[in-house]
């Protein structure tokens, strides 16, 4: 009998499993709200579509990177509980308003908006995991709620595009709202606060925190491996970036196809991505994992100057 892989048997804790569930919808949520972006922003801009789709990513870099930080203090000082399900609802109300976008410079507002909330959802979350699981299934769940993260950063672009086929540009947005909602319902049931304990050591300051930003980013920048992984991973991310970018402008503008053969494209990267997925399994056994992903990269380098 094949043994169930360890990082699933976090799932076991029923509370985990409810948040996990919520995470997971949530990821779901987020690929769709990307895919029906790209889909209005050909709408509204055609060919400059592009354009419209890479102010939008910045701004969802920049609310990360400015908001991030205080939501993890912030986190510590409220019941994480009512900050994810206001994160959910806030998003389910913002992301509503896209089907009745008209102008290019409103989408630029709602992804704010909406990123805003998302920057205040993902580092409470990633805190509450060790608040509903014990020393021995904290790197389990941590190790799960990772796995999916990136999983779903690869395949979910392709599950949006084949929902999308069939429900349409707009109405993408109101079946993603509605993930939101079921998200924000799994928190709600969640039995109880989830506090941290709030004694002077837990407390942290503004100079804690502060501090705890500077000691991270330097070790960003000088340990040897991290930064390795850092690099391949912006190569990843410059690549998943184009794909989001250009590829609806590409389909339906120099192609002169529709919404409907760009659903199935970008449900041909989801499966791509699965069948390596799978296909690394195996391959892991007869190769490191730094060669691997060495291979991977310059293959990706190799396709974008083709591209």
């Amino acid at each position: 009998m094949t043994q169930t892989p360890s990082f699933f048997q976090s799932l076991k804790n029923p509370i985990f499993a409810r948040l996990y569930l919520a995470q997971t919808v949530n990821l779901i949520g987020d690929a769709l709200t990307w895919l029906g972006l790209a889909l209005l922003a050909f709408e509204l801009a055609k060919e400059e579509s592009g354009v419209i789709l890479s102010g939008a990513l910045t701004l969802r870099v920049t609310a990360f990177v400015v908001l991030s930080p205080i939501a993890g203090a912030i986190a510590d000082r409220f019941d994480r509980k009512k900050i994810m399900v206001i994160t959910h609802l806030a998003r389910m109300m913002i992301v509503c308003l896209l089907p009745f976008v008209t102008k290019s410079w409103q989408i630029y507002v709602i992804v704010l908006g909406l990123n805003v909330f998302y920057a205040f959802f993902t580092p409470t979350y990633t805190a509450t995991i060790p608040l509903v699981t014990g020393k021995e299934e904290y790197q389990k769940a941590i190790a799960l709620s990772s796995a999916t993260y990136q999983l779903l950063g690869v395949l979910g672009p392709g599950l949006a595009g084949s929902i999308a086929v069939f429900v349409g540009t707009r109405q993408v947005f109101f079946l993603d709202g509605i993930t939101f909602l079921i998200a924000a319902i799994l928190i709600i049931t969640l039995p109880g606060e989830l506090m941290v304990n709030q004694s002077t050591d837990n407390v942290k300051t503004v100079t804690k925190t502060l501090k705890d930003i500077k000691i991270g980013t330097f070790s960003l920048f000088t340990d040897p491996q991290i930064r390795y992984a850092l690099l391949m991973q912006l190569v990843a991310a410059i690549s998943g970036a184009g794909i989001l970018v250009n590829t609806v402008g590409y389909v339906q503008g120099n192609l002169g196809l529709g919404k409907v053969e760009y659903g199935w494209v970008m449900a041909t990267f989801g499966m791509g991505a699965t069948i390596a997925s799978v296909a690394l399994g195996n391959i892991n056994r007869k190769y490191s994992q730094t060669k691997l992903i060495t291979f991977g990269a310059i293959m990706i380098t190799l396709t974008l100057i083709i591209c």
